[in-house]
């Protein structure tokens, strides 16, 4: 084989890996997916995917991260938590990247959680259940946002597509 079809089956696996990581989020998925794209449009010397198509790949990219990180707040925020609860959520997220899937599964609960506490005072029991009806819509934000994430995924797998087909 030669070295431009290691490439492309490199550019492949990249892209389908992406897709993996669009919902493990383990894997950085759509950077992955992007990083895919733009491997196989340089080894085809932008003949067939152009420099506008990647740049609007590139920006489905920046919203689909967008997304990723703005998700688990948003959902904090649509049950009606406090600032704080969105900013915990917000924090989680950022520090859960940190531990892998355990951190990204607890991070933006706990932080949801904790702003919320510390918004409300007083650690009680009303408090606390509170907090955690907080921290589960932050869960849910979460799979929404894994499911827009996909939805761009495979928005930019149809254009890119497109890109190759037609000519």
């Amino acid at each position: 084989m030669t070295p431009d079809t290691w490439l492309y089956v490199l550019a492949g696996a990249l892209i389908v890996v992406g897709v993996l990581g669009t919902f493990l989020p383990v894997l950085p998925g759509i950077p992955l997916v992007f990083s895919g794209m733009l491997l196989a449009a340089w080894v085809g010397d932008f003949q067939v995917i152009s420099g506008w198509t990647l740049l609007v790949l590139g920006v489905l990219a920046a919203v689909a991260l967008a997304i990723d990180f703005v998700a688990s707040a948003l959902g904090a925020k649509k049950i009606g938590a406090s600032p704080k609860a969105v900013w915990g959520a917000a924090l989680g997220t950022l520090f859960g990247l940190l531990l892998g899937i355990p951190g990204l599964i607890i991070g933006p609960f706990a932080g949801a959680v904790a702003g919320e506490l510390i918004h409300r005072g007083a650690l009680n029991r009303a408090n606390v259940g509170e907090a955690a009806k907080v921290g589960a819509a932050t869960w849910i934000g979460m799979a929404v946002g894994a499911a827009l994430k996909l939805a761009v995924a495979f928005g930019m797998l149809g254009l890119f597509a497109l890109a190759i087909w037609l000519p």
